[in-house]
This record gives structure tokens, C-alpha cells and sequence, in this order.
């Protein structure tokens, strides 16, 4: 069983029985969008997290309601509701951490474009309350397209004067969590125990999972197969939103993604060593301004970004493939970010 598994199975008598005391960092996290498809689910995993003794629940509309169905929760943190952007600086203000689900889900039919035009206004908006209300809290960007979003949100924190390459994460970490269940369920391994790097950034051909590098194998695949389980990784979104026919998108996933990236910021913050995982952060891996690798997270976010390590001849053609178009979703984010 992985700890974060664990972790969430066992918090709320954890939560209750042992980080009670004042031996633990009071950690206060903030979530926007918490009353949406990945926000509801997002918070109660939050609650559920020992580490967590503050969490700030913020949307538009429907906070309240959602702070006391989870506040009800019997684990240690204690939960606010706000509601309406004359409450989004009280909701901001000393957070450790934001996470930001905020925004419109993908519907089918609905291109990268129309995606872009409704949350990146929303993105632009809510990184300058960050800036305003919370400079030094880590952030981490759920939003849709991550690979525009996270450059919008530095951007508009080097327009406040406050951006610090260390705090700003794009969460691509259900990219990872898919990788380990499509491949676990083909090599016959449990999925929990197998680790899969997810590198490139968030998006289609950007997602690009380093099968060659699985930390579990009991068989090997053949090359028909690691290109079948990338292709499924890559549309792994396009599948639930297909499934769910044109009533929602992967929520429950990323929201258990979501919960699992935080953790792992959460536990560097708290000085644990060795917390690695992978982050579309801004980098020097490649020739990008911004890239997804593994990451080690310490007390000031991150603390270095990993390289890609050895990469199969597929893989070297992905990443190759995959840089015209990340490159555009970056420079995108960064031109709306300046012009408007």
C-alpha cells in the first residue's frame, strides 16, 4: 500500500489521536473552485489530510454549503466557507498553500481554445488575489490548459513583484496516476507499488509517461503494448468525458491527484526529505521556460528539478514531438498574461 494511500485511509483517526498537539506546523490551505466538480471532492480529502489544520473553501457561489457538509468531518482541520470575490482575500489570507480547480471543466467538443478563453481570464484574476493576499503561499495550478495556465499565474506574480519559481506548480500529477494504473493493469502488478515519471506537460502528445523508467516491472511489454498504454495515458481525459457523456469530466481522479500532489508539497513544507514527484514547473530540462519532470519538494517549494534520466528511442521521439506544441500552449499563456 503507497503512504498517501495509507495516509488517506487512516487520517481521520490519525488526524484525531495524533496531530492534535502543537508539535505539528499549523498549515492553513486554501482551495478555489471549491464548490465545483473537482473542488467538492478535493476539499473532503483535504479535511481528511493530517497535515491540514486550516482549510479555506472559495468559490463564486455554493462555499458555504460545502464548508458545513465537510467541517462535519471528525479530523483536525478546521473549515471556512466564502463566497464571492469580496471574500476571496480573508479566504487567501496566511495560506501555506492554494490549490486552484477553479474554471470550467472540458465538455466534448469543446476545443483547447474555448477552454483557454473562459479559464484563463478566471486563472489571471485569482493570481493577482495570490499576489495581493498571500505572496508566499505555494500554488498549485489545476485549471485547464495547465500547459497556458501556469504561465499566466507567473506572469501576472512578476507583474505583482512577488513570483518566486519555487512556489508555482502545475499539478499534472493524474498524468502519473493513470500511467500506474493503465500500466500496472496490463503488466498484472499491483498499482499502488509501481512509479511511472510523467514528463513534457498536460495536454495530448505534451503528456509524455516514461514506461522505460517503471520502478516495477514482473514482465515486459512489448513495444506495441507501451505504445497503446502512452496513447491511452495521453487521452486518458478524452475517455471520462466520453464515459461520462457530456455530463462531466475526470473530477473524482483528479481530485484524488490533486489530494496526493498536495501531500507531497505539504510534507516538504514540513521539512520531510526526499518528497519527489512530477510538477510542470518553471525549468531548464529542455529548451522551455516551463516543463513537467520529477521535482523534490522541500520548505521553500522546490527544491530542484530533476532530470529525465535515460530515455527509450520512443520516448526521445515523444519528447521530440512534443515541443512545437508545448511551446505554443506556454507562449499563449504568457502573451494573455501581458496584453490583457
Amino acid at each position: 500500500m503507497s503512504a498517501t494511500v495509507s495516509m488517506l485511509r487512516s487520517a481521520p483517526r490519525t488526524a484525531i489521536r495524533s496531530y492534535s498537539s502543537s508539535s505539528q506546523p499549523q498549515r492553513k490551505v486554501a482551495i478555489l473552485g471549491a464548490a465545483g466538480g473537482i473542488g467538492q471532492p478535493l476539499s473532503l480529502l483535504m479535511k481528511l489530510n493530517p497535515l491540514v489544520t486550516s482549510l479555506s473553501l472559495y468559490d463564486i457561489a455554493g462555499t458555504p454549503g460545502v464548508a458545513a457538509d465537510v467541517s462535519h468531518v471528525n479530523t483536525l482541520a478546521q473549515v471556512s466557507g466564502f463566497a464571492g470575490e469580496e471574500q476571496l482575500g480573508k479566504a487567501l489570507e496566511g495560506s501555506d498553500l492554494v490549490i486552484i480547480p477553479a474554471g470550467v471543466p472540458r465538455k466534448p467538443g469543446m476545443t483547447r481554445d474555448d477552454l483557454f478563453n473562459i479559464n484563463a481570464g478566471i486563472v489571471k484574476s485569482l493570481s493577482a488575489a495570490i499576489a495581493k493576499f498571500c505572496p508566499n503561499a505555494l500554488v498549485n495550478m489545476i485549471s485547464n490548459p495547465v500547459n497556458s495556465t501556469v504561465p499566466i499565474a507567473a506572469e501576472m506574480l512578476k507583474k505583482a513583484g512577488t513570483f518566486d519559481e519555487k512556489k508555482l506548480f502545475g499539478v499534472t500529477m493524474l498524468d502519473v496516476v493513470r500511467a500506474k494504473t493503465f500500466y500496472a493493469g496490463k503488466a498484472d502488478v499491483e498499482a499502488s507499488e509501481v512509479d511511472v515519471p510523467v514528463v513534457g506537460g498536460h495536454a495530448g502528445i505534451t503528456i509524455l509517461p516514461l514506461f522505460s523508467q517503471v520502478t516495477l516491472k514482473s514482465k515486459a511489454l512489448s513495444d506495441e503494448e507501451i505504445k497503446a498504454l502512452t496513447k491511452r495515458t495521453q487521452d486518458g481525459g478524452t475517455e471520462v468525458v466520453e464515459a461520462k457523456a457530456g455530463k462531466g469530466s475526470a473530477t473524482l481522479s483528479m481530485a484524488y491527484a490533486g489530494a496526493i500532489f498536495a501531500d507531497a508539497c505539504l510534507k516538504g513544507l514540513n521539512g520531510v526529505p526526499d518528497v519527489v514527484e512530477c510538477s510542470f514547473v518553471q525549468s531548464s530540462v529542455t529548451e522551455l521556460p516551463f516543463f513537467a519532470s520529477k521535482v523534490r519538494l522541500g520548505k521553500n517549494g522546490v527544491e530542484e528539478v530533476l532530470g529525465l534520466g535515460p530515455l527509450s528511442d520512443r520516448e526521445k521521439q515523444g519528447l521530440k514531438s512534443l515541443i512545437p506544441e508545448l511551446k505554443a500552449s506556454i507562449e499563449k499563456g504568457i502573451k494573455f498574461a501581458k496584453e490583457s
